[in-house]
């Protein structure tokens, strides 16, 4: 698959940003979050709707597989996927449509359902007043991105923060959209922090030289990603990265 060949080359990069990658030991000038999955717990939702309309349409997908067949990756991709499944004599397949469908049908869910990952409110609160730069960089649209902030609750915190790869013009694992992230932080990419729970992002972060933390556990990643991320099982590790008192320019 062209994924799987775009992978190999952002392992291949992993080498030439290994000072910056495995300096965990350094506290973080800025942080840039995915959004689903990552601060709000949309990615699983997300996927079961989904899972749902795909067998629906007769896939043969499991539901404990999409995480790791499309977590983090454009719904664009997902519909390409899925027409690959169906066969000439099955009904027309229009991927725009179904895409529309789909986005259609998860903001239904969340609107019903949708929380934040637990302890992202009081992340970014500490990271504010701390005075720590902060962005989320998705692969989502703009529209999803202001819905799930909105639902949750922590849309204002974000501000004019929020970046999106349709925008951008570039998905992860590109790392172009971490990179314009960084420069809007006014902040070099060796001192900036990724946080992610997809291994599109995870390959992402560390194509570009961040330090990277990681939700998705170590099991199911290529070892070659996990030698190099540091693994959190909560939002809440991550205060221990952050200093004790608010950052100063002399400080960066």
């Amino acid at each position: 698959m062209g994924y799987q060949v775009r992978r190999k080359s952002k392992l291949q990069q992993l080498k030439t940003h290994e000072s910056t990658a495995l300096s965990l030991h350094k506290k973080p000038a800025a942080f840039i979050f995915d959004l689903d999955g990552t601060l709000v717990d949309s990615e699983w939702m997300g996927l079961e709707v989904l899972h749902e309309m795909a067998c629906a349409l007769g896939a043969p997908w499991q539901l404990g597989d999409m995480h790791a067949q499309f977590g983090g990756k454009p719904m664009a991709h997902c519909a390409a996927e899925l027409a690959k499944l169906l066969t000439p004599h099955q009904r027309p397949f229009d991927e725009v449509l179904f895409v529309k469908q789909l986005r259609a049908n998860m903001a239904a869910r969340f609107r019903k359902n949708l929380k934040e990952i637990p302890g992202a409110k009081v992340l970014l609160q500490a990271l504010e007043e701390l005075q720590i730069p902060f962005a989320i960089g998705t692969n989502g649209p703009r529209e999803k991105a202001e819905l799930t902030l909105g639902i949750t609750g922590l849309r204002d915190l974000m501000g004019e923060r929020l970046f999106c790869a349709p925008e951008v013009g570039s998905f992860k694992p590109d790392p172009a959209l971490f990179m314009h992230v960084a420069a809007a932080l006014d902040c070099d990419p060796e001192h900036c922090a990724v946080v992610e729970d997809s291994l599109p992002g995870l390959l992402a972060g560390l194509a570009a030289g961040m330090q990277v933390f990681s939700l998705h556990g170590r099991q199911g990643l290529p070892a070659e990603v996990a030698q190099h991320v540091h693994f959190i099982d909560s939002l809440s590790q991550l205060h221990a990265w952050l200093p004790s008192t608010p950052l100063t320019n002399a400080s960066l």
